[in-house]
């Protein structure tokens, strides 16, 4: 049986949806250009308004999702998290895989919208590395103890989030680990890993 997102539900993508959702609280210039600068402000902002405004659950989510879509690159954490595998995939399979993970991912994120209310964002460091800057910093939230985490933020295609270190591991590392896993004891077949994702987005409905 696929774990799909096994402890990422509770680490990496619950730590992705805290530090997503907490971006606007300081990180404007840690990101070393102006532009990532420019995308914080822009990002961050619009997420602490909507985060903090009086709107539903489910306004907010809609609301969240072209931000998510428009400044997380989720097609390349989605072919990271495949691995080799994708280049056994087939076109079909490859483009049904990341209409899945692209669901899978906004609502690991989007359905944690209200856990975040009141948090504090505190950059720490950044430093620069071969796919972009990656920035360290502590998140607190109310009744929880301090996260330590970093963000890697790409530059290929303008500033945008690629990958969250938490608890000492990379999200997407840690999913391309599971999911290699999972194919691997079932022949390598892309279409069990994308019937599977069905079935798990299926089963929240």
């Amino acid at each position: 049986m696929l774990k799909i997102f096994p402890t990422m539900s509770r680490r990496g993508f619950g730590l992705l949806a805290a530090a997503v959702f907490s971006l606007s609280v300081g990180v404007v210039g840690t990101a070393r250009a102006d532009q990532a600068s420019d995308f914080v402000k822009d990002f961050g902002g619009k997420l602490v308004n909507l985060i903090n405004s009086d709107k539903s659950s489910e306004e907010k989510k809609k609301e969240a999702l072209p931000l998510l879509q428009q400044n997380v690159d989720i097609p390349t954490i989605g072919k990271f998290c495949l691995g080799r595998y994708w280049r056994t995939a087939s076109p079909d399979q490859q483009q049904r895989y990341l209409e899945l993970f692209h669901h899978v991912l906004v609502n690991a994120v989007t359905d944690k919208l209200g856990d975040y209310r009141g948090v504090t964002f505190r950059v720490t460091g950044t430093a620069s590395s071969p796919n972009g800057e990656l920035v360290s910093a502590q998140i607190d939230r109310p009744g929880q103890p301090t996260t330590d985490i970093q963000l890697l933020i790409s530059k290929d295609n303008g500033p945008k989030v690629v990958d969250m270190i938490g608890e000492g591991a990379s999200l997407r590392l840690t999913q391309r680990q599971d999911y290699g896993s999972y194919l691997a004891r079932n022949g390598g077949n892309v279409e069990t890993l994308n019937n599977a994702l069905q079935r798990q987005l299926a089963n929240r409905h």
